[in-house]
C-alpha cells in the first residue's frame, strides 16, 4: 500500500487529527495513537452510540491503529513518548498552542533527535495571531470565518452547519500537507513543521463566495447569491409530504428541460444570470408546484429529465443509496457493523480497512518492547503510573 513503512505518532484528540491519521492507516501506515491517562483516553471513545462497547465515532476515526496510553507529565511516560517520536516519520498534535511545549514534545525538541520528522500542529486559529490562545472547536471557528453567517435556515437566521467543515477541511488539508512534506523529504532528507489552522482551512474554501466581499467590500446578500439560493434552479423546495427536493444546477439548458416539461417555457428567460430578485417569479412557481406532489412522485417525474435533481435524503437513506454502496463508502465487518469506507480510490495499491479499533492502552507493553524496554522496565513504568 502507498504508505507502508511510514510510522505515525498521533497525539491528537477528537476529529481532525485522528481522521487524518486514520486515512494514513487505511493506506498502510503504522499509526500509534498516544492516549492520555486522564479522562480515560481518547474522548470520542465515549461520544455517541456504541456497538459491542465501542463508539461508532471511535471506530470510524481509529481503526487500524495501535494504542499506547501514557502520562506525559510522568518522566518515564514522557521519555517513552520521545522514543516514539524519535523513530516516527510523522507526528501529529492538536493541543492548544503552547501546551505541547510544556509537555516537552514540541517540534524543536523532536527535530533535535529526529531531523527528518514531518510534524503537524492542528489548532483552531494556528500558532500565530491574536486568537492563538482562544479555545475553540468547529462551530466557533466557522462563526469567526463568516461561514455561519451565510448558513441560513428557511427563517433567514444562522443555523448550525450540518458538517463540521473546519474539522474536516483541516484534516484533509493536513493529510495533503503531510504527504507533500514526505515527498519533499524523499529528495532532500529534511523534515518540516506544518502549522494548520481550522479557520485558515475555512477561509481557503470560499473562493466562489468572495465576489461581493472583495469587489464591493461588503458582506453578500445571502439569498441572492448564486450558491445560496439566488438561482431558482439552485435551491431547495418542499414537497407535498413535507419532505424536500433539490434543483442543483443553474445552467440554462437544465432550466429549459424542467420548465418545458412543466409547460412554463415563459419562465425560462428569468433563469438567465444574474441570480437574485429577478428570479423570484420562478422560485415562487417552483415552491407552489413542488408542493403538489410527494417527494417520491417527484423522484419518478424527474427520472427522464436531464437536470441536476436530487431528493433530500436523510442520513440513513444516504447510507443506503445505491451510489454510496457501489462506491463502497459504507462497508460491513464480519459482525454486521457498518463503517465509513475509504474515499480515496487508488487503482494500484488501494487502501485496505483494518476494522479493529484498539482498546485504550492495548499496545503499551508491545510497543515498549519494540523500543527496547525490558519486562522489568515495563513493570516499573506501570507501577510509576507512566501507563496510567
Amino acid at each position: 500500500m502507498k504508505l507502508e513503512g511510514v510510522r505515525v505518532l498521533d497525539l491528537s484528540l477528537f476529529l481532525p487529527g485522528p481522521l487524518l491519521t486514520q486515512m494514513m492507516a487505511d493506506q498502510g501506515a503504522e499509526v500509534i495513537k498516544l492516549e492520555p491517562v486522564r479522562g480515560g483516553g481518547e474522548p470520542n471513545r465515549e461520544i455517541g452510540p456504541k456497538r459491542d462497547g465501542v463508539s461508532v465515532y471511535f471506530a470510524n476515526t481509529h481503526r487500524g491503529k495501535r494504542s499506547v496510553q501514557l502520562d506525559l507529565k510522568n518522566d518515564a511516560g514522557r521519555a517513552m513518548a520521545l522514543k516514539l517520536a524519535e523513530r516516527a516519520d510523522v507526528v501529529i498534535e492538536a493541543f492548544r498552542p503552547g501546551v505541547i511545549n510544556r509537555l516537552g514534545l514540541d517540534y524543536e525538541t523532536i527535530a533535535e533527535i529526529n531531523p527528518g520528522v514531518v510534524y503537524a500542529s492542528l489548532s483552531a486559529f494556528g500558532q500565530t495571531g491574536p486568537y492563538v490562545k482562544k479555545p475553540a472547536h468547529d462551530l466557533a471557528t466557522e462563526a469567526y470565518a463568516g461561514v455561519v453567517s451565510v448558513n441560513l435556515g428557511f427563517d433567514g437566521k444562522p443555523a448550525i452547519p450540518a458538517v463540521p467543515a473546519a474539522d474536516m477541511l483541516t484534516s484533509m488539508m493536513g493529510l495533503s500537507a503531510v504527504v507533500m512534506s514526505l515527498l519533499r523529504r524523499h529528495t532532500t532528507g529534511q523534515g518540516d513543521y506544518i502549522d494548520l489552522a481550522m479557520m485558515d482551512s475555512l477561509i481557503a474554501s470560499l473562493p466562489n463566495s468572495m465576489g461581493a466581499v472583495f469587489a464591493d467590500k461588503s458582506p453578500p446578500m445571502v439569498k441572492d447569491e448564486r450558491i445560496w439560493g439566488g438561482y431558482a434552479m439552485y435551491n431547495i423546495y418542499e414537497t407535498k409530504d413535507e419532505r424536500f427536493i433539490v434543483l442543483g444546477a443553474s445552467e440554462i439548458h437544465f432550466a429549459e428541460a424542467v420548465l418545458n416539461k412543466l409547460e412554463r417555457p415563459d419562465l425560462i428567460p428569468l433563469c438567465e444570470p444574474p441570480p437574485g430578485p429577478n428570479q423570484e417569479p420562478v422560485r415562487e412557481f417552483f415552491r407552489e408546484t413542488f408542493k403538489t406532489r410527494t417527494q417520491a412522485e417527484w423522484i419518478a417525474w424527474f427520472e427522464d429529465v436531464d437536470a441536476a435533481f436530487a431528493p433530500v435524503n436523510n442520513l440513513r437513506e444516504a447510507m443506503d443509496d445505491p451510489q454510496v454502496r457501489a462506491r463502497e463508502m459504507v462497508i460491513t465487518d464480519d459482525r454486521g457493523h457498518e463503517h465509513l469506507g475509504i474515499p480515496i480510490k487508488f487503482r494500484h495499491e488501494p487502501g485496505e480497512v483494518n476494522f479493529k479499533a484498539p482498546d485504550v492502552g492495548a499496545d503499551n507493553s508491545a510497543v515498549a518492547q519494540e523500543l527496547g524496554y525490558s519486562d522489568d522496565d515495563i513493570e516499573a513504568m506501570r507501577k510509576s503510573g507512566a501507563f496510567g
